[in-house]
């Protein structure tokens, strides 16, 4: 606890010139009655930081100063509501000024004084005198003439006589030399021995600030921060700028109660109302840690412009800037100024430092914006490779479809950390969904069947399948297909891989048990090898893509690329077959707690004629007839190429009429939906009039995309929302459920997720009886 000196402080007029207290007017503009609590007016004190003879800042308390002969006023203290106690906040009796009574005070006139001249304790000038602090006798001298304007300063202050009262005198020097408790003791002594005697008030108000100062700085060490704020409301007199450290604990303690406007008032007490400069650039560090981007622009616009046009801020521009980027890293849809993102680019530019490229990427890419970001997280591992550096640039690259080298820049950085790792599942993924094939180095296949393998990665699996069989090894495919099953038992583009594998093989009794086990539930397994007509309508083309477990990326889904055709066997006349690694292990239980990624909601089939069947090679599509593009949206979608598919519908829909606008319309929206752009999906579907059915159709695939999105964003209440609007078009599927379940444990409404997972669980969901676990687990951690 800090040492406390005895002083006393001047007025309105010399604290505003020693101490750079401002306008009690502007202090009450800016601090307006809140709440609807009207603030009753507190006694107001000034307090000062001034320097003793060694040079370094002194802390003393503060005393009442009233208005004298001048007129002047004090500063007005922060303003602290009875919303932001504990307690009802009550106002302390008045008490007349502070004019010490002391012997001396009652002495006879001393010789040449007017006859009605008030008696001067001037022992206070003797003391400070004495012990050669020069900045608290001036300041003495300045509150006596304000009290006494007739009075006059002595030229030597050490020759003034004490004030005939040793005990007096003593208790000074404790309440000096801060020990505050024997002062205590010492007054209560004084009255037992001599009950007519009363202690000045001046040292008694000076005596209960500075132990209110000494609770409120000990409650903020121990973080008690309610009772910093309780203590701050009851003692106004320390809400001034002379004490700028109990106001920034005032404002963390704010800031640690989830008030952060009030946080913001408090340093904005500051920085409009005190002067001391290094005290305001201080302030603005301190707020930086704890006030979020739009709180930060209101109090750097109190910034002070110095003669040479530079604002005081501006040493703290650079930290600024790189706070307020990596803020918006964390929400991709917060904005901030352009002259903070051109000093970090500036700053990465001009600079050696990684970190500073690192931001820019990462802003870049959070926006979508891969081709910009590429060649910051370029520079950033230039200067230093590290997992966030490669992470950036290998999703990136994956953006740009060149999963190859976004492979190998994650393959060190592989096992860093959960996103390291599905940033590199996603990297395999898109590389083996690669057409036509690239021919791999054996060493790659191999490193990325063990990582797939430790993973227990169903999508990377699912993709080693298509590349065997694009290969023609059907043996090795079914069996990455089979592993495959084993993470994610309902993968549907799994199970069909391994039915055309198996057929392939001439594996009679392999096909017949797959198409029994997905009996009801996959027309395309069901149906093998036919493709008529009403078997393709009927077929649910979403499900390649919904199904499929793309990984979860800290910027975006890279992953989860379609799975290649099957059906379309790939000619590679110049290529040699690589010898691709064949894993088939037993079925695992899953063992994690947390929820398993929801696959994104499946669309439902597609209608319209696919007579022909040669979508296989890249053609632009604007030159097709209205029909031959519907015809090659609907083959494209088969393929598994969505956005390709989406631009052929694009020109039926835009040049035909009727049933091709309509199945055009609907084919895109399919589209859309696939590759997770549902925005996209939901303005196609009113390019031309649907069917209700189909409309009915897409409005479920969209609303469930829209709840998924939400609920991955954190955004729970909207999820709910998203979902009870499906729940009146449809019966809510269980993963959906799930999803509820969560949502509502992630809201802490618990009887309602355990409802919810109650009834999911019927149906035997793992993620459902797990659901009820982490419910359970919740409620026991939160009582």
């Amino acid at each position: 606890m800090r040492k406390v000196l005895a002083a006393t402080v001047a007025i309105m007029a010399v604290a505003a010139a020693v101490y750079g207290l401002n306008d009690a007017d502007a202090l009450r503009e800016h601090f307006p009655e809140r709440d609807g609590v009207q603030q009753s007016a507190p006694k107001l004190m000034a307090m000062g930081r001034v320097r003793g003879p060694d040079g370094q800042p002194v802390d003393y308390p503060g005393v009442d100063v009233y208005s004298g002969a001048t007129g002047s006023t004090t500063e007005a203290p922060l303003q602290l509501s009875q919303a932001d106690t504990a307690a009802p906040l009550t106002q302390a009796p008045a008490q007349a000024p502070a004019q010490s009574r002391t012997a001396s005070e009652n002495a006879a006139p001393a010789a040449g004084q007017a006859p009605n001249r008030p008696q001067v304790d001037e022992s206070a000038l003797r003391y400070f005198a004495a012990r050669n602090d020069q900045a608290r006798l001036q300041a003495e001298i300045s509150r006596l003439r304000a009290l006494y304007p007739d009075w006059t300063p002595p030229n030597d202050p050490l020759a003034v006589p004490q004030n005939g009262d040793p005990q007096l005198e003593s208790m000074w020097r404790l309440y000096a030399d801060g020990r505050f408790a024997e002062l205590r003791k010492a007054i209560a002594d004084r009255r037992v021995a001599d009950a007519a005697w009363q202690p000045p008030a001046d040292l008694l108000e000076r005596l209960d600030v500075a132990e209110a100062r000494a609770r409120l700085v000990n409650a903020s060490d121990l973080k008690q921060y309610q009772t910093v704020v309780d203590i701050g409301a009851q003692t106004p007199a320390l809400l001034t700028c002379a004490e700028v450290d109990v106001l920034w604990r005032i404002a963390e303690a704010f800031a640690e109660t989830d008030r952060e406007v009030r946080a913001k008032d408090a340093y904005g007490y500051v920085l409009k109302s005190c002067t001391n400069p290094q005290e305001r650039l201080a302030t603005v560090q301190k707020a930086s840690a704890v006030l979020d981007y739009a709180g930060m622009q209101d109090l750097l616009s109190s910034e002070h412009r110095n003669e040479d046009g530079s604002g005081e801020f501006d040493s703290l521009r650079d930290d600024l800037s790189r706070r307020f980027m990596a803020e918006a890293n964390e929400d991709p849809k917060m904005r901030i100024a352009d002259a903070y993102i051109t000093r970090v680019e500036k700053l990465a530019e001009d600079g050696s430092l990684a970190s500073d490229a690192l931001l820019v990427g990462w802003y870049r890419l959070r926006r979508e914006d891969t081709g910009a970001a590429e060649k910051w997280f370029r520079m950033a591992r230039e200067r230093e490779d590290s997992a966030s550096a490669s992470q950036g640039l290998a999703l990136c690259l994956i953006a740009k479809k060149a999963p190859q080298e976004a492979e190998d820049v994650m393959y060190r950085w592989r096992d860093d950390s959960t996103d390291a790792k599905d940033t590199y599942m996603a990297a395999t993924a898109n590389l083996l969904a690669v057409m036509p094939p690239p021919v791999l180095p054996e060493p790659v296949l191999q490193r990325i069947a063990v990582e797939v393998i430790e993973a227990k990665d169903a999508a990377s699996a699912q993709q080693f399948g298509w590349y065997a069989r694009n290969f023609n090894q059907p043996q090795t495919a079914a069996r990455w297909f089979e592993t495959a099953l084993s993470w994610k038992p309902d993968d549907e583009p799994s199970a069909y891989g391994l039915v055309l594998s198996r057929n392939q093989l001439n594996d009679r009794a392999g096909v017949a048990a797959v198409q029994s086990q997905w009996q009801g539930r996959s027309v395309r397994i069901a149906n093998l090898g036919e493709t008529t007509e009403q078997t393709l309508a009927a077929q649910r083309i979403a499900q390649g893509s919904a199904d499929q477990q793309g990984a979860q990326l800290p910027a975006q889904q890279y992953a989860g690329q379609p799975a290649v055709n099957a059906n379309a066997q790939q000619v590679i006349a110049t290529q040699t077959a690589p010898i691709l690694p064949a894993y088939a292990p037993a079925p695992v239980q899953q063992t994690s707690t947390a929820p398993v990624r929801r696959s994104a909601p499946v669309a439902s089939a597609s209608r319209g004629a696919r007579t022909e069947r040669g979508c296989t090679t890249t053609i632009d599509p604007e030159g097709l007839a209205p029909g031959a593009a519907l015809s090659r949206g609907w083959c494209l979608m088969e393929l598994n190429r969505p956005m390709e598919a989406a631009e052929a519908f694009g020109v039926a829909l835009k040049r035909g009429s009727g049933q091709v606008r309509e199945d055009a319309a609907y084919g895109q929206s399919l589209a859309y939906l696939r590759v997770g752009l549902t925005d996209n999906a939901a303005v196609s579907a009113t390019q031309a009039p649907l069917a209700r059915k189909r409309a009915s159709e897409l409005q479920v695939a969209i609303l469930s995309n829209r709840a998924t999105l939400a609920f991955d964003a954190g955004r729970y209440r909207d999820a709910l929302l998203f979902l009870d609007q499906r729940a009146q078009l449809e019966t809510e599927r269980v993963d959906l459920m799930v999803m509820r379940g969560y949502a509502y444990l992630n809201m802490k409404r618990y009887a309602d997720a355990m409802q919810v997972f109650e009834a999911a669980s019927q149906s035997g969901n793992r993620d459902a009886l797990r659901g009820l676990a982490d419910v359970r687990a919740a409620r026991n951690n939160d009582y």
